[in-house]
């Protein structure tokens, strides 16, 4: 038997199914038009007939996407390139997303306003035709893993998890293999290059734009969006967008800076332009980390205390009125100042520890974060020499100024008044494009491929020729000068530092468990991988108010789930990918291995 089959997860004639999945997106789109709830007390008020908003809208488009799926199994023409993959994972998917966004908006409503009365006629029917949508769609021959090849649950897991465990079993999908995609032109790539970012743009702008106290839509807006991309993945789009932007690096690079920059031209609150400037100072911080942690493999969990190095000496040197040191750099010198301080750090942190292994590296750096967040709590004046001003921290610094720009005042441009933190996100943009460009050249280079070298095999690559040392040390001190420039930027927006957040886990970020989170979830040794780790794990807390309180919680639930089903990181690195799954679970042909295989083996000859 095979790894896979097509077999529906409920059977259904299979000339009813499709109609089914078809008429039940239909009936959905049309119930968005209607009022789901009496009261605008709910948040996106749901009451309006005729104009669907919040989680309607959300429902709406995964309902339409669905109802594309469900005609292009009907051969209409230029509908069967929306999937290459031919199969009905992608229209499975969906409809499963849409009942979810559906039902827990329908559970929402009861719940917070206080019963079943509070649901509007409109969400019975939308409730109805997602249920109907959702069974039309696993009535449909699916790519499924076969019992045989599934390990028997434990009696303890079958007791834990009961028939949530079972269902998941049941559903248990695989991708199907992916044709190669037929010849295009450049520009027709590079179009679709534009248009995939266009879509994002737009994604992240209504995903940001959500109220911070409107966690029910952003969790619909979650739900919709894990199945949606899950569903893009099995219909292949995801793989043919990675290849295009792969051929054409630079051009998709580019696209993605200036989507970056368009970004604060679509807020009218500075606030989400504030969120965008916390984003892209810790993804900064992160690609750092993942010079250490994804490149050469080294476990470092108190890589924080770099980045607080940085924003101390910026805040030293940077004309604060509390600073012990009546000194004011310029921008460009407090930033140098920082970067150099960390580097210090970097080195002499390093040098006696770096000869360490796996756990025990792991320990040093650990205590490292703790001894520097000490030892800022204890210059105070009183506990030690009045340096840092102990628990209080150094207030108060000025905005950046950069050739008689300043940053903290607004500015209007093109018609468009932009905000403080809007031009912050602009100077972050710029550094971010530094670090990725420094971490691009440095992976690519002869001494990133003796940190993969590392990374693999330590006593292999020493016994080729490898420096272990040396290399390690040169690691550990780019990193960490990558994140005392970050730590640079972040003194002047906050306008101060103190050493609360500067520890292992804490309450809100930075911390070096968010920081490792970020590279790990991401996706280890990939450039894009933390700046989407670290725009997830910032983004989710600060518009789900009451995970605030349980965000250790939630990273440990996120990391568990991580590892049994993606342990390379959502964003995968190839040669992570080969290694944590069998060739059969990449849907990568047996031939092509085999002839890869023997191309390898005719270059080492």
């Amino acid at each position: 038997m095979t790894d896979t089959e097509k077999t529906p997860v409920i059977p259904l004639p299979p000339a009813l199914a499709r109609p089914l999945a078809a008429a039940g997106a239909v009936l959905t789109i049309a119930s968005t038009f209607l009022s789901w709830t009496w009261t605008a007390t709910f948040p996106g008020d749901l009451t309006v007939y005729g104009y669907p908003a919040g989680l309607q809208v959300i429902t709406l488009v995964s309902a339409a996407i669905a109802l594309v799926y469900a005609l292009s199994g009907y051969g209409i023409p230029g509908l069967a390139r929306i999937n290459p993959s031919g199969s009905n994972n992608t229209l499975a998917l969906f409809g499963i997303g849409t009942f979810a966004v559906v039902w827990f908006t329908v559970i929402a409503i009861t719940v917070d306003l206080g019963g079943l009365v509070n649901v509007d006629p409109g969400g019975f029917v939308a409730a109805a035709a997602a249920l109907l949508l959702a069974i039309g769609t696993l009535g449909l021959p699916l790519n499924r893993r076969t019992a045989a090849s599934l390990q028997p649950p434990s009696w303890a897991a079958r007791r834990a998890l009961g028939v949530f465990y079972r269902a998941l079993r049941h559903l248990r999908l695989t991708k199907p293999a992916i044709p190669r995609a037929a010849t295009t032109t450049a520009l027709a790539e590079r179009l679709a290059i534009t248009v995939g970012t266009a879509l994002a743009l737009i994604i992240f702008t209504y995903g940001i734009g959500i109220n911070d106290d409107d966690s029910e839509t952003f969790i619909g807006f979650l739900l919709a969006l894990a199945f949606g991309a899950w569903g893009f993945v099995h219909a292949g789009l995801l793989d043919r967008y990675a290849t295009m932007s792969a051929r054409h690096k630079g051009f998709a690079t580019t696209l993605a800076f200036v989507a970056a920059v368009i970004f604060p031209f679509t807020q009218s609150d500075d606030h989400n332009a504030n969120i965008g400037v916390n984003i892209l100072i810790f993804a900064t911080v992160a690609l750092g980390l993942n010079i250490v942690v994804g490149l050469t493999g080294l476990l470092d969990l108190g890589y924080v205390a770099f980045l607080g190095v940085g924003a101390y000496a910026a805040a030293l040197v940077s004309g604060s009125e509390y600073s012990p040191y009546n000194v004011h750099f310029p921008f460009w010198a407090a930033a140098l100042t920082g970067m150099a301080a960390s580097l210090v750090f970097g080195v002499l942190i390093g040098g006696p520890t770096l000869r360490l292994r796996g756990d025990y590296l792991a320990i040093v750096t650990l205590g490292f974060g703790e001894i520097f967040r000490i030892t800022v709590n204890s210059l105070d004046g009183d506990s030690g020499p009045n340096v840092t001003r102990g628990p209080n921290g150094i207030t108060q610094i000025p905005d950046i100024k950069i050739f008689g720009f300043n940053l903290g005042d607004a500015h209007d441009v093109a018609g468009f008044t932009l905000g403080r933190f809007a031009n912050y996100l602009f100077l972050m943009l710029l550094i971010t494009a530094i670090v990725v460009l420094v971490f691009t050249r440095a992976a690519d280079s002869r001494i990133g491929r003796s940190w993969i070298a590392i990374r693999e095999d330590e006593t292999a690559a020493t016994a080729m020729g490898i420096n272990g040392f040396r290399v390690k040390l040169i690691a550990f001190a780019l990193g960490a000068s990558l994140a005392g420039l970050a730590g640079t930027v972040m003194a002047h927006v906050n306008y101060s530092v103190n050493p609360q957040p500067y520890q292992f886990a804490g309450a809100a970020p930075p911390n070096s468990a968010f920081l490792l989170a970020a590279v790990v979830l991401g996706g280890m040794g990939t450039v894009s991988g933390p700046l989407l780790g670290a725009s997830v794990l910032y983004l989710v807390p600060e518009k789900l108010q009451f995970l605030q309180n349980y965000e250790l919680l939630a990273f440990g639930i996120a990391l568990v789930l991580l590892m049994r089903f993606r342990p390379e990181g959502i964003i995968a690195n190839r040669r992570r990918q080969l290694e944590f799954h069998e060739t059969g679970q990449l849907d990568i042909p047996e031939q092509q291995t085999l002839t890869d295989e023997a191309a390898v083996s005719k270059a080492g000859a």
